[in-house]
């Protein structure tokens, strides 16, 4: 009985491999080159959205991730902790955040460690307020990551992958490059060997992050990039690490740096 359970999962692998790349290569762009764009072409993932994505993308009030942007602004002057205070009692008001997202992630002197928005929240949140972290997928952390972010709305990435960031950037690009799970991918195997390819219902966008935390159709609520992560790891039957690992925070980097110069657009809408 058991021989016959590992004969069927192992038909089962080779079923979604061979369906994947029954897909991937019936390619729906034009020409031999797998990724016609090219690298340093990368586009938004708004470019592949659909035009009722786009329009509930940009009407703010139609943008169903604006609700978590509203908790955001509700937590920001919400006191919290031992020492009384609240995200407005440092920093004022949350148009002083301005600017800020479109540096991060970023290196921390504090602690030797790269830093996504969220690791940033929480060090505020039990350093200065003395309160306790929010969990990474949190309605409140990711509405206060909302609020900070939409701030840079329209604002080029300009994120640091050199000096003390360069180890934490080589080892995201080494993340990327890394074929994992029992379907033997890696990140760039879809988003950049067969962007613009279609995989059944969907297109293979580049897979960047400026418009994260997102709201995704598919979820029915926004999640952050490190769930996207997880997200893509299960697909090629990989282990997930954990949401604010180093490994996905060293990915986010990567793909950050990838989309450098283009807008942040948080908070998105995707399929």
């Amino acid at each position: 009985m058991n021989f016959i359970n590992n004969i069927t999962r192992v038909t089962s692998l080779l079923g979604i491999a061979s369906l994947l790349l029954a897909y991937t290569t019936n390619v729906s762009h034009s020409g031999s080159n797998p990724n016609p764009q090219g690298v340093n072409k990368m586009k938004s993932g708004y470019h592949w959205a659909t035009a009722p994505t786009r329009e509930m993308q940009d009407d703010d009030f139609s943008n169903p991730a604006f609700l978590w942007v509203d908790i955001g602004s509700e937590q920001w002057t919400t006191k919290d902790g031992e020492a009384g205070k609240s995200c407005a009692s440092c920093h004022s008001g949350v148009e002083t955040m301005k600017g800020v997202a479109a540096t991060y992630p970023k290196y921390s002197a504090e602690d030797g460690k790269l830093r996504a928005v969220q690791h940033q929240i929480n060090n505020c949140r039990t350093q200065q307020m003395k309160a306790k972290p929010w969990k990474w997928e949190s309605d409140n952390m990711l509405g206060v990551a909302a609020l900070v972010k939409n701030q840079s709305k329209g604002m080029p990435i300009k994120v640091k992958v050199t000096g003390e960031a360069q180890p934490f950037y080589n080892k995201g690009k080494k993340s990327y490059m890394l074929r994992r799970g029992g379907l033997d991918m890696s990140c760039k195997n879809c988003h950049m060997d067969y962007t613009d390819t279609r995989i059944r219902a969907n297109i293979l966008s580049n897979g960047l992050g400026n418009g994260f935390p997102t709201y995704r159709l598919k979820w029915q609520k926004i999640g952050s990039l490190h769930r996207r992560f997880r997200g893509c790891n299960k697909n090629v039957r990989a282990t997930p690490f954990k949401s604010g690992s180093d490994v996905y925070t060293n990915l986010e980097l990567f793909l950050t740096a990838h989309a450098m110069g283009m807008e942040i657009e948080t908070p998105s809408v995707r399929n």
